[in-house]
Protein backbone atom coordinates (compact mmCIF):
# COMPACT_ATOMS: atom_id res chain seq x y z
CA UNK A 1 0.00 0.00 0.00
CA UNK A 2 1.51 3.72 -0.91
CA UNK A 3 2.23 5.41 2.15
CA UNK A 4 0.47 8.89 0.33
CA UNK A 5 -3.05 7.14 0.75
CA UNK A 6 -4.47 8.42 3.86
CA UNK A 7 -8.79 8.18 3.53
CA UNK A 8 -11.14 5.96 2.57
CA UNK A 9 -13.89 6.82 -0.03
CA UNK A 10 -16.83 4.87 0.36
CA UNK A 11 -19.88 4.49 -2.47
CA UNK A 12 -22.56 2.46 -2.10
CA UNK A 13 -24.82 1.26 -4.76
CA UNK A 14 -28.61 -0.32 -5.80
CA UNK A 15 -28.66 -3.76 -7.42
CA UNK A 16 -32.17 -4.03 -8.57
CA UNK A 17 -33.36 -6.53 -10.47
CA UNK A 18 -37.16 -6.95 -11.98
CA UNK A 19 -38.97 -10.21 -13.11
CA UNK A 20 -37.54 -10.75 -15.88
CA UNK A 21 -34.00 -11.14 -14.61
CA UNK A 22 -32.75 -7.37 -16.06
CA UNK A 23 -31.03 -5.10 -13.47
CA UNK A 24 -31.10 -1.44 -13.75
CA UNK A 25 -27.81 0.31 -15.04
CA UNK A 26 -26.94 3.94 -14.83
CA UNK A 27 -25.33 5.90 -17.65
CA UNK A 28 -23.61 9.44 -16.57
CA UNK A 29 -21.60 11.77 -17.72
CA UNK A 30 -20.13 13.06 -14.37
CA UNK A 31 -16.20 14.49 -13.43
CA UNK A 32 -15.75 15.27 -17.49
CA UNK A 33 -16.46 11.55 -18.82
CA UNK A 34 -18.70 8.76 -19.67
CA UNK A 35 -19.10 6.25 -16.95
CA UNK A 36 -21.52 3.33 -16.97
CA UNK A 37 -22.09 1.68 -13.68
CA UNK A 38 -24.90 0.74 -11.17
CA UNK A 39 -27.00 3.52 -9.36
CA UNK A 40 -25.85 4.78 -6.18
CA UNK A 41 -23.18 7.33 -5.09
CA UNK A 42 -20.82 8.85 -2.24
CA UNK A 43 -21.50 8.19 1.78
CA UNK A 44 -21.55 11.71 3.51
CA UNK A 45 -19.90 11.55 7.07
CA UNK A 46 -22.50 10.39 9.95
CA UNK A 47 -24.39 8.74 7.52
CA UNK A 48 -24.54 4.83 7.29
CA UNK A 49 -25.02 2.92 3.96
CA UNK A 50 -28.39 1.62 3.70
CA UNK A 51 -29.13 5.40 4.91
CA UNK A 52 -26.44 6.38 1.84
CA UNK A 53 -28.50 4.37 -0.40
CA UNK A 54 -32.04 5.53 0.15
CA UNK A 55 -30.62 9.19 -0.10
CA UNK A 56 -29.02 8.53 -3.42
CA UNK A 57 -32.36 6.96 -5.20
CA UNK A 58 -33.89 10.24 -4.54
CA UNK A 59 -31.23 12.32 -5.51
CA UNK A 60 -31.20 9.92 -9.07
CA UNK A 61 -34.75 7.91 -9.31
CA UNK A 62 -36.82 10.76 -7.48
CA UNK A 63 -38.43 7.90 -5.76
CA UNK A 64 -37.85 5.33 -2.23
CA UNK A 65 -36.56 2.25 -2.54
CA UNK A 66 -36.10 -0.55 -0.37
CA UNK A 67 -33.71 -2.04 0.67
CA UNK A 68 -33.09 -5.92 0.64
CA UNK A 69 -29.72 -7.38 1.60
CA UNK A 70 -25.89 -6.95 1.53
CA UNK A 71 -24.45 -8.22 -1.64
CA UNK A 72 -20.26 -6.88 -1.85
CA UNK A 73 -18.31 -5.21 -0.58
CA UNK A 74 -15.30 -4.29 -1.99
CA UNK A 75 -12.68 -6.94 -0.79
CA UNK A 76 -9.56 -5.89 -2.22
CA UNK A 77 -7.66 -2.57 -2.34
CA UNK A 78 -8.58 -0.54 -5.21
CA UNK A 79 -6.96 3.20 -5.21
CA UNK A 80 -9.82 5.83 -5.91
CA UNK A 81 -9.73 6.66 -9.59
CA UNK A 82 -10.44 10.28 -9.03
CA UNK A 83 -7.90 11.50 -5.70
CA UNK A 84 -4.82 10.46 -5.38
CA UNK A 85 -4.76 9.93 -1.73
CA UNK A 86 -7.36 7.95 -0.94
CA UNK A 87 -8.50 3.79 -1.62
CA UNK A 88 -11.81 3.18 -2.26
CA UNK A 89 -14.97 0.87 -0.90
CA UNK A 90 -17.59 0.25 -2.69
CA UNK A 91 -20.88 -1.82 -0.70
CA UNK A 92 -23.51 -3.21 -3.13
CA UNK A 93 -27.02 -3.88 -1.91
CA UNK A 94 -29.99 -5.49 -3.60
CA UNK A 95 -32.60 -3.47 -3.42
CA UNK A 96 -36.71 -2.55 -5.19
CA UNK A 97 -38.49 0.22 -5.50
CA UNK A 98 -41.24 1.04 -2.91
CA UNK A 99 -43.65 2.24 -6.14
CA UNK A 100 -43.91 1.56 -9.88
CA UNK A 101 -40.76 3.15 -11.63
CA UNK A 102 -41.99 6.74 -12.48
CA UNK A 103 -38.30 7.81 -14.27
CA UNK A 104 -37.84 7.20 -17.46
CA UNK A 105 -36.12 4.30 -18.10
CA UNK A 106 -34.48 3.78 -21.98
CA UNK A 107 -33.33 1.25 -23.93
CA UNK A 108 -30.00 2.78 -25.49
CA UNK A 109 -26.84 3.84 -23.41
CA UNK A 110 -26.43 7.69 -22.72
CA UNK A 111 -30.15 8.76 -24.13
CA UNK A 112 -29.14 12.35 -22.64
CA UNK A 113 -29.07 15.47 -24.65
CA UNK A 114 -25.50 17.02 -24.05
CA UNK A 115 -22.52 15.48 -22.19
CA UNK A 116 -22.50 18.04 -19.62
CA UNK A 117 -21.25 17.21 -15.80
CA UNK A 118 -24.31 15.69 -13.99
CA UNK A 119 -26.47 14.10 -16.72
CA UNK A 120 -27.75 10.53 -16.21
CA UNK A 121 -29.88 7.57 -18.07
CA UNK A 122 -30.95 4.37 -17.02
CA UNK A 123 -31.56 1.19 -19.00
CA UNK A 124 -32.33 -2.35 -17.74
CA UNK A 125 -29.69 -5.03 -19.02
CA UNK A 126 -30.35 -9.03 -18.94
CA UNK A 127 -28.65 -10.82 -16.68
CA UNK A 128 -27.54 -12.98 -18.85
CA UNK A 129 -25.87 -10.06 -21.20
CA UNK A 130 -24.13 -8.41 -18.78
CA UNK A 131 -20.46 -7.97 -19.95
CA UNK A 132 -17.91 -6.71 -17.08
CA UNK A 133 -16.21 -4.79 -19.96
CA UNK A 134 -19.27 -2.51 -20.70
CA UNK A 135 -18.58 -0.72 -17.20
CA UNK A 136 -16.53 1.76 -16.21
CA UNK A 137 -14.92 0.94 -12.78
CA UNK A 138 -12.88 -2.08 -11.41
CA UNK A 139 -15.03 -2.93 -8.74
CA UNK A 140 -18.49 -2.93 -10.53
CA UNK A 141 -16.60 -4.96 -13.32
CA UNK A 142 -16.29 -7.48 -10.32
CA UNK A 143 -20.02 -7.21 -8.95
CA UNK A 144 -20.85 -8.20 -12.46
CA UNK A 145 -19.29 -11.43 -12.66
CA UNK A 146 -20.77 -12.04 -8.89
CA UNK A 147 -24.27 -11.17 -10.42
CA UNK A 148 -23.92 -13.33 -13.45
CA UNK A 149 -22.55 -16.27 -11.03
CA UNK A 150 -25.36 -16.14 -8.52
CA UNK A 151 -28.29 -15.51 -11.31
CA UNK A 152 -27.34 -17.28 -13.94
CA UNK A 153 -26.79 -20.63 -12.86
CA UNK A 154 -30.20 -20.97 -11.84
CA UNK A 155 -31.38 -20.24 -15.51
Amino acid sequence: MSAEINKYIIRVYALIINPDKEILISDEFQLNMRMTKFPGGGMHFGEGSVDCLKREAIEEFGQEIEVLEHFYTTDFFQPAQFFNNAQLISIYYLAKFKEPIKFKVSNKAFDFKAEQNEVQSFRWIKISELNPDEFTFPIDKKVVNLIKEEYCSYT
